[in-house]
């Protein structure tokens, strides 16, 4: 298609659907009643006497509805599938038009991103679910589980771990409605609607967003994060304000492989507290106090969680000493983890 007849297309399209708030408002109450008169129009909408005439007349320009010339005239509904059905063809084709000649902007990683837009948003949680390498954490609506199933399914089957919370968590469907273990390691629920939609991917990118931004609202937001340090604010909140306070749906962490690699400290002890036996760990970071990066390669000598999961530390028995691992920004151990391996016989190649 040349460029003239695209946009000749384009402007045919856009004009069709270009109806005013009286027009919507006729055309509503004619579909509702399949014919009515012009007094019945005014007196089941807000549209006024002296406007109807000429508001009716441009629907019936367009191809919407249909004009009786009777006394008094009447308007008759035409079924929408007949009265939208060659729009629909010439949309299909100008969305494949509009495609073909669509150029994917470049796209530079920002610190820090705040977007708006709910199908924006939306494509930023699916980038974070294909971004991710080894761990993905999310806190999703019943209906974004079911949007993103098959391609978290992938993910799953991929041997990516994943951690998935759900609020409301009465909407969310029992785990014998649904095989929660083909798209998750463990699986919670959580009561409040209020509840945010977030996503991290490796303790690392991520997302935090309104529940309002995605049912479309006017109050609606979303964060993204492309840096690491910035990232673990988000993976802070989940694992400590929402993670906490949900109830466990359904689990299969013990299917896991190893050597198994941790992008947060917090899931990293879970994992070790519930399983049996000796585990070695390599684990990349950096000294609290110097800033001098570290890798640390040893027997797992010890885990543990603080109060209210605040402090999380592991230690690790190297041949050096006992060293002490904390997650990101950690203060009070030796060293803050960037990345974790655990296994069985050895530790993982760094």
């Amino acid at each position: 298609m040349s460029s003239d007849d695209l946009e000749a297309s384009l402007e045919q399209v856009i004009s069709r659907f270009n109806l005013g708030e009286y027009e919507i408002a006729a055309y509503l109450a004619v579909l509702q009643h399949g014919e009515m008169t012009a007094s019945e129009i005014a007196e089941n909408t807000s549209i006024p006497q002296p406007r109807v005439y000429d508001t009716v007349r441009s629907l019936s320009d367009v191809g919407l509805v249909e004009l009786k010339e009777s006394r008094p005239m009447k308007v008759l509904a035409i079924d929408p599938r007949e009265a939208f059905g060659d729009i629909q063809e010439s949309l299909n084709s100008l969305v494949d038009d509009l495609s073909s000649r669509y150029v994917a902007p470049a796209r530079e990683p920002e610190a820090v991103s705040l977007v708006k837009s709910r199908p924006t948003i939306l494509r930023y949680l699916d980038d974070i679910i294909d971004a991710a390498e080894y761990e993905l954490t999310l806190s999703l609506t019943p209906s974004l589980l079911d949007r993103f199933e098959s391609k978290l399914a992938k993910r799953r089957d991929s041997g990516i771990a994943t951690e998935i919370l759900l609020s409301p968590s009465s909407k969310a469907p029992s785990p014998t409605e649904f095989d929660y273990a083909s798209v998750a390691t463990t699986v919670k629920g959580r009561r409040g609607i209020t509840t945010p939609v977030v996503a991290v991917a490796d303790g690392n990118y991520s997302m935090y967003a309104t529940r309002e931004s995605i049912q479309g609202e006017s109050d609606r937001y979303g964060v993204i994060f492309n840096r690491s340090e910035l990232g673990f604010l988000v993976s802070g909140f989940l694992n400590t304000v929402l993670w906490t306070t949900a109830e466990v749906i359904a689990t299969d962490g013990m299917g896991l492989p190893f050597p198994r690699r941790y992008g947060t400290i917090r899931r990293c002890i879970s994992d070790l507290t519930t399983l049996e036996g000796k585990f070695y760990a390599t684990i990349e970071g950096r000294d609290v106090e110097t800033g001098e990066h570290w890798v640390v390669q040893g027997e797992v000598a010890e885990v543990s969680f603080g109060p209210n999961r605040e402090v999380a530390t592991l230690v690790v028995e190297t041949a050096e000493g006992p060293v002490d691992v904390g997650g990101q920004v950690a203060a009070y151990e030796d060293i803050e983890a960037y990345e974790i391996q655990i296994g069985r016989d050895e530790p993982p190649t760094a």
